[in-house]
């Protein structure tokens, strides 16, 4: 029984690995709107909305917030509203220290941000694109002291870079950790393994902590400071940010204003985190100075950018799927209400953020939480943040009703059902196991709706789509669209609105779960019967004084085709266990599993080749011996079950060599 346990543990555990990816917006509901495009030109709207007062925002949160942290476990959170180049409100809500009951100050209160990080990565790279000593446009090798390899001819250029089109596959090895010692600086984390590029550059947004990293060193190659110092430099000093750094650990100076960060307030403290990928997402900073960085970009990059190169950032836009949020230079676009809106969210594993700048209307919000709390609650909290903002200040002129005819619309939806596989992920380590059982599976509802479980509403429940235009759907209760690519009458992929930086695709057949699932849960049950009918049968035997009535090599393929199935077994079960220790806590994404791995890695490629080879050599012996039809049909039966848990090896790159991921 501990085997199917540890094994079926393996589906909790790789469907929950596609939640763990920190240092990067979570799967989110921020919105574009049918608007989106004329949003991007619209003329600015503050004198629009006269009810954007600090007393009224203020009198909103603080009916909004203590309860959405109450009620989601979440131990405190700061928010700043900033328009018209002013601060409009700065507040503290909940607890910096839950122990010691220290109350979060918005302006001598350090949060960590995560990944909005990369917008002071993408601005120091546009400082030096201004300057004429970096250009967007070329390879990237160009500034490296390494090399990144070209995919399909093409290299990488920080255009690509900046737009999350590069292709790179995920690196999650060393991404966080508690000890400065055991995280490797990010310099030598960049060098120590270049993900695999598995989209050709520009194609497909796959979100890459390393690109942004990589970006980073660019930056510290090309204007000979450490990144710290120049981001503290060139960005910080300029806006007054004095209470902002990069270090890890914090400067002495800094370490005593930092909040605690928890899982839940509830719960036990999660310690001062080390990001492995810095420039990616290593900010720690107050609220007050979020408040002067989104000031700056606001107003066109003062003091920081020229005019036109804030603005070049905050609108080149990449289209890939039309209708839906675009990432830009940096940002990524959340219009709603036909409004214009950039930003950026970040998660680490305590801390968890988002930023919108409404640029026509001179607007910016910021809100960072110490805790994910309850069932992801931080998650929905800045959701519901964003989008109540936006309904109560800068509200839609009319609501969209249009809809498809039905029968077409139930034709859409049908051909968007199917497992999908996130363009964000592991590709070519052991870890692309966890997209096996995390694919996304859209189905229909009782109306023949899709259903599509990559985000839920905020009650918890899936979303209510309804098709507005050929293939674009609008969630019924928010603002969230999806959109699908159609090519030769076939959808192919598809994306929503509050993931601009993921592209969803086709699973391939060799690797799609609906077909894979059923036929690695029938292989267990074969191998798991094989090898506890195995001692059962000797016992029965022994009871009665009876012998294996079985002889020469008869004999021999009996012994080892149980000796096959329990190697195969043991293979499986290792990397369930591994996977579900490595992906319980993030932390153990390190070069301390090395050796785990290895070991993991040798066996699976004697037991699963080993096996497959034994009971082949089985079946032969079986047919070829006389034995009996149930000897001859289980044979069979354990011969599949060895393919197909070679398949999975060959599939999903557990018989591979490297520690890399």
């Amino acid at each position: 029984m501990a085997m199917i346990v540890a094994l079926l543990a393996m589906i909790g555990v790789t469907a929950a690995a596609q939640q763990i990816q920190p240092l990067g917006p979570r799967v989110s509901t921020e919105r574009a709107d049918q608007g989106a495009v004329a949003a991007a030109t619209a003329q600015p709207q503050t004198a629009a909305i006269p009810n954007l007062t600090g007393q009224d925002v203020n009198a909103w949160l603080d009916g909004f917030m203590p309860y959405a942290l109450g009620k989601g476990d979440v131990a405190g959170a700061v928010v700043v509203v900033v328009r018209d180049g002013q601060v409009l409100t700065q507040r503290g809500y909940g607890f910096a220290d839950v122990a010691k009951r220290k109350p979060v100050d918005p302006a001598g209160t350090l949060f960590r941000p995560g990944s909005i990080s990369k917008l002071f990565t993408w601005t120091a790279v546009m400082q030096l694109v201004e300057q004429g000593r970096l250009n967007l446009d070329a390879d990237v090798n160009t500034y490296l002291d390494f090399k990144i390899p070209p995919l399909e001819g093409k290299p990488v250029t920080l255009r690509n870079i900046m737009t999350h089109t590069a292709g790179f596959e995920e690196q999650v090895k060393s991404i966080i950790g508690y000890d400065r010692d055991r995280v490797p600086a990010y310099e030598a984390l960049l060098k120590q393994w270049v993900p695999e590029r598995v989209y050709p550059a520009g194609t497909t947004p796959a979100y890459s902590n390393y690109a942004t990293s990589l970006a980073g060193y660019i930056v510290q190659r090309v204007s000979g400071e450490p990144f710290n110092t120049y981001v503290q430099r060139h960005i910080f000093t300029p806006l007054g940010m004095t209470h902002s750094s990069f270090d890890q650990p914090l400067p002495p100076r800094l370490r005593p204003m930092m909040a605690t960060g928890y899982q839940q307030a509830s719960g036990e403290i999660v310690p001062f985190e080390i990001i492995g990928p810095a420039p990616a997402g290593a900010l720690s900073t107050t609220g007050a100075d979020m408040a002067k960085f989104m000031i700056a970009h606001l107003n066109d990059g003062a003091g920081i950018l020229r005019l036109e190169t804030a603005r070049t950032m905050h609108n080149t836009a990449n289209t890939i799927l039309p209708h839906l949020n675009r990432m830009l230079l940096g940002f990524y676009e959340t219009n709603i209400n036909g409004h214009k809106a950039i930003a950026h969210g970040g998660d680490t594993i305590a801390f968890h953020s988002d930023v919108h700048l409404f640029t026509d209307d001179k607007v910016g919000i910021y809100i960072s939480m110490n805790s994910i709390g309850r069932d992801g609650a931080a998650g929905d909290i800045r959701n519901a943040f964003f989008e109540e903002f936006a309904d109560r200040y800068l509200p839609a002129a009319r609501k969209d009703t249009r809809r498809v005819p039905p029968e077409v619309a139930a034709e859409h939806a049908r051909m968007l059902t199917g497992n999908w596989i996130n363009s964000r992920g592991s590709h070519s380590s052991f870890l692309s196991l966890t997209s096996l059982l995390g694919q996304t599976s859209v189905g229909l509802d009782k109306d023949g709706r899709p259903i599509v479980p990559v985000t839920m509403g905020l009650n918890g429940q899936p979303r209510v789509w309804v098709e507005v235009e050929p293939f674009l759907w609008n969630d019924l209760n928010s603002h969230e669209q999806l959109a699908a690519k159609v090519v030769d009458g076939k959808i192919v992929r598809f994306s929503l609105s509050g993931l601009p930086f993921m592209m969803f695709d086709r699973a391939p057949w060799y690797q799609n779960s609906a077909l894979l699932t059923p036929l690695l849960i029938a292989s267990i049950v074969i191998l798991l019967l094989t090898v506890l009918l195995w001692p059962v049968r000797a016992l029965v035997r022994r009871h009665f004084g009876a012998k294996l009535a079985l002889e020469g090599p008869l004999r021999r393929a009996h012994l080892y085709s149980r000796l096959a199935a329990l190697a195969i077994l043991l293979a499986l079960v290792g990397w369930a266990a591994a996977i579900t220790v490595m992906m319980g806590d993030i932390v153990n994404l390190s070069a301390a599993t090395d050796p785990i791995i290895w070991l993991l890695q040798i066996f699976t490629i004697l037991a699963l080749i080993g096996g497959f080879l034994v009971l082949a050599w089985n079946v032969w012996v079986t047919w070829r011996g006389g034995r009996r039809w149930p000897a001859k049909v289980w044979s069979v039966a354990l011969l599949l079950a060895a393919i197909v848990a070679l398949w999975l090896g060959l599939a999903f790159h557990l018989i591979a060599l490297g520690a890399n991921y």
